[in-house]
Formats: structure tokens, C-alpha cells, sequence
């Protein structure tokens, strides 16, 4: 009996999955980070709950637009109004207060048009 045959099995899926969610992570890690530089001392306005709630907003916006979109929004241009529409956006989103699709355009308009 060789030592493989007690790892268990990974599916090419779960391994999909896995690289999708690590992809996922930096990227919204890369953005985050450009709008902490781009928003300087105005950052520290935002407490952690408030940050990875941008994060999650982010991610999902990531999720959902093609990979050539997502590597044309500039971040480190929002001000914190824009950065606070996102947290809006997260809020809708984890909420569910409004259609998730619509949420994710209107916050990519948004993102592209003050970028």
C-alpha cells in the first residue's frame, strides 16, 4: 500500500476552487492596498469590520468582472466618499437589500468613472 492512498483525493474542482479563492484574495489584497496609499491618513477613518467589509465588496466585484476590467480600475484615485460607497455596496450586497448584479455594475460604474 503506498503512503498516497491515505492523502485524501483533492478533485480537480476543489483545486478550481481553491485557486480561484487565492487569486480572489490578492487581488482584493492589491486593491485594498492601493486605496490605503491612494487615501493616505484618511484611511485610518475606516475600522477593521469596515475594511474587510470593502474587502468583501471588492471580491465579490472581482468575482464578477472579467480579469482584463479588473486590471483597468484605478483605486488609489477614490476618495473616501467612494471608498464609503463601497462599504454601501458591501452592505447591500451581504444584505441582500437590493439585486446582486445591479449592486456589482453600479459599484463597477462607479469605480471606472471616478478612476
Amino acid at each position: 500500500m503506498s503512503m498516497n492512498s491515505q492523502q485524501p483525493e483533492v478533485s480537480d474542482e476543489e483545486i478550481g476552487m481553491r485557486t480561484f479563492q487565492i487569486r480572489k484574495a490578492q487581488a482584493v489584497e492589491r486593491a485594498t492596498e492601493r486605496l490605503r496609499q491612494g487615501l493616505k491618513s484618511e484611511w485610518s477613518k475606516f475600522t477593521n469590520p469596515e475594511i474587510e467589509a470593502i474587502g468583501y465588496a471588492l471580491g465579490e466585484l472581482w468575482a464578477y468582472i472579467a480579469h482584463s476590467e479588473w486590471e483597468e480600475l484605478h483605486f488609489s484615485t477614490l476618495s473616501v466618499t467612494e471608498v464609503r460607497r463601497i462599504l454601501n455596496s458591501s452592505r447591500e450586497l451581504v444584505n441582500h437589500s437590493r439585486n446582486s448584479v445591479d449592486v456589482l455594475q453600479d459599484l463597477h460604474a462607479m469605480i471606472v468613472e471616478k478612476g
